[in-house]
């Protein structure tokens, strides 16, 4: 039986809009849609959509001076006090359609961007996530906030790739994520947000969810060779790297070992360089395959918790898909049929238990 629809706090559906610090009614008056978009492993983007066209005291089109709506300029989306969006403008569009009112675009995206548009290559010796992230972050005049545990190892090659893939790449090699706050560049283990409770059906309107073994592994096994010592090195990685994500969840592997037996995957492309680095490698590549083990997608109200890399506290679903799950990629919408609104995409390491 569903659970009976939640009433919901009345909140305008319309978000306050700045640009470079300053309020604009007018365009938040225009606005006909938004999509602002977020991912775990890339970087937020935005475009708005706005009516063009004037009446008596300023007929014509409203917003081609260029003196609010202007490449480079900072833009900010919230929905009351809390940022959706915040980012620099990229592109201006326009519409023309047949019988109906132009319509002038505006498209975003945050810091990120500087390190997406900037290709090189280079080395870094005898470093460390954390020194590669700083140097990143000098590099584009922002600050860095390094949280994870990785360790110095002698290479680390920039080879014609983005500092924002390179980084990105890096990180995930250490099971760290990468994305950006106003003028600091974060490189931690998780994102620290708030959880988001969401329930099916009131704020959660809809959801769809699988768990499936395609691509859970009992086991994963790093494997290099340490040039220093002249001795292979290995680690292999199961369950327990994943244990307080799994928490009193079902795992896949163990799923996997019971109904059609073990399997045990080896990476045969990291080439760790001794005992620590092989024992990263396999435990990140170990939770990163567990976490896609239950995966859904989702439309949900829109909130400012509801965010790449949060915890998502779904309810209402029955014992086997009730629990945490972390969003992967969200998108606040809105449109005049369908009003606002969040899609996302969420993972889980467990399976809830029968009941």
């Amino acid at each position: 039986m569903a659970t009976a629809v939640q009433s919901q706090p009345m909140q305008s559906s319309r978000p306050s809009i700045e640009i470079d610090g300053k309020p604009q009614p007018r365009l938040e008056a225009a606005l006909v849609s938004y999509e602002l978009a977020d991912r775990i492993d890339s970087m937020a983007r935005a475009e708005l959509c706005f009516g063009n066209w004037g009446g008596e005291d300023q007929p014509g089109f409203q917003h081609f001076d260029r003196k609010t709506i202007e490449f480079g300029k900072a833009l900010v989306v919230k929905q009351g006090d809390a940022k959706l969006f915040e980012g620099r403008i990229t592109a201006i569009a326009a519409e023309y359609p047949e019988g109906a009112t132009p319509q002038i675009s505006v498209l975003a995206e945050d810091r990120l961007q500087d390190l997406r548009m900037t290709r090189r290559t280079r080395c870094f010796a005898q470093a460390s996530l954390a020194d590669v992230a700083r140097s990143i972050a000098q590099d584009h005049g922002l600050t860095a906030q390094v949280d994870v545990n990785a360790p110095t190892v002698p290479l680390l090659a920039q080879l014609n790739q983005s500092d924002l893939a390179f980084l990105t790449d890096t990180a995930r090699r250490y099971d760290a994520d990468v994305h950006v706050e106003g003028q600091t560049l974060i490189v931690a283990a998780a994102r620290q947000f708030t959880a988001a409770k969401l329930a099916w059906a009131g704020t959660l309107r809809s959801f769809s969810v699988i768990a499936d073994l395609a691509n859970q592994r009992s086991a994963v096994v790093a494997a290099g060779w340490d040039v220093a010592r002249k001795e292979g090195v290995s680690h292999r990685a199961a369950k327990d790297a994943a244990i307080q994500e799994i928490g009193q969840d079902d795992a896949g592997g163990d799923i996997l070992s019971r109904a059609l037996g073990d399997r045990v995957e080896t990476l045969a492309h990291q080439l760790p360089a001794n005992e620590s680095e092989a024992r990263q490698v396999a435990e990140a590549a170990y939770r990163h395959m567990a976490r896609n083990f239950v995966t859904g997608e989702g439309v949900c109200e829109t909130s400012a918790l509801i965010r790449a890399g949060a915890k998502l506290e779904l309810a209402g679903l029955g014992p086997l898909f009730d629990g945490t799950y972390r969003a992967m990629s969200v998108t606040h919408l809105f449109d005049p049929e369908h009003g606002a609104r969040s899609e996302f995409r969420c993972n889980r390491a467990g399976l809830g238990r029968a009941q």
